[in-house]
């Protein structure tokens, strides 16, 4: 992990920046970058959700300018919601294109999310927890290799957020695909490709399918994979990380394995980071995974 107290955003120091997180490093900054309101935490702190809702966080959709997951707020609490989670993005993502400078523009914005359960404990089916050790893929949201940044707020007055991460994603890839546990991806053929190329056309036209190419098809595989592995989540190595209260931190989700055991109260921004903007990209997941298979392309 890398620790900036006080953030640059000359040339030189924001390659070094990409260069961190390329290398499978977490960014840490002890405050808060940029300018978050007190009123806004306040409010987000007496937000009570209901653990039988549907979704595990509050959503927002910076594109559509849309929350989901809010659960049965009043009108006026709903719309103070709006402003606020549309806020903390613009905010995150303005920082972003100096501190990141070399992969402004050349981004795609996802979306933000509002935490407000404590994540030690949670209810949840295996698959959607988020204290077991895993690397981030979006099932109906395929990367196409591209690389998933997730920018992290801990908005909790009082309680650090509680990570832990493991090993390199080439040690996983290695011990997952080893001994037959997870067959490794090949590049699109035949019917392979027919069906890609149908899928893909189909979302075109606006029906509800997902082209998912190799590379995002093992992915989540071994996403589910490694969540569903009692003895690799109970015996694998761990570096356990703690994040104040007030404190930032982003990362690549699917470049470096993590949980969150333990914490309430967190704000979160996610952008997919495009492979032609990477200052290292044979560190990408992509191609680290292609080497370790020894099969090309995997994306689409």
């Amino acid at each position: 992990m890398v620790t900036i107290e006080e953030p640059e955003t000359d040339p030189q120091s924001a390659r070094r920046h990409c260069r961190w997180l390329e290398q499978g490093k977490i960014i840490f900054f002890p405050r808060t970058p940029f300018d978050f309101p007190a009123q806004d935490r306040s409010f987000l702190l007496a937000q009570k959700q209901s653990e039988a809702h549907f979704h595990k966080n509050v959503a927002y959709r910076p594109l559509q300018d849309k929350v989901t997951g809010a659960g049965a707020l009043s009108g006026g609490d709903g719309q103070r919601l709006h402003q606020i989670m549309r806020r903390y993005s613009s905010s995150v993502v303005d920082f972003l294109k100096g501190f990141l400078a070399p992969y402004g523009g050349q981004w795609r914005l996802d979306y933000a999310s509002f935490r407000p359960f404590q994540e030690k404990g949670r209810d949840l089916r295996r698959r959607a927890r988020n204290d077991l050790l895993h690397l981030d893929n979006f099932p109906t949201r395929p990367t196409n290799g591209d690389l998933i940044l997730r920018f992290f707020t801990n908005i909790n007055p009082d309680e650090p957020r509680r990570w832990i991460t493991t090993s390199s994603y080439q040690d996983l890839v290695s011990r997952f695909t080893s001994g037959g546990k997870l067959d490794p991806p090949s590049p699109l053929s035949g019917w392979g490709r027919l069906r890609y190329n149908l899928l893909k056309a189909g979302k075109s036209a606006g029906l509800p399918l997902v082209a998912r190419p190799p590379y995002d098809d093992f992915m989540l595989r071994l996403h589910h994979a490694m969540k569903e592995d009692e003895e690799f989540q109970e015996k694998t190595p761990k570096i356990h990380l703690e994040f104040p209260p007030g404190s930032c931190w982003m990362v690549f989700t699917d470049r470096v394995a993590h949980a969150a055991l333990s914490g309430q109260y967190a704000l979160e921004q996610t952008l997919m980071i495009s492979r032609s903007s990477l200052i290292e990209p044979d560190q990408a997941p992509l191609k680290i995974l292609e080497r370790l298979s020894g099969q090309a392309p995997l994306n689409a």
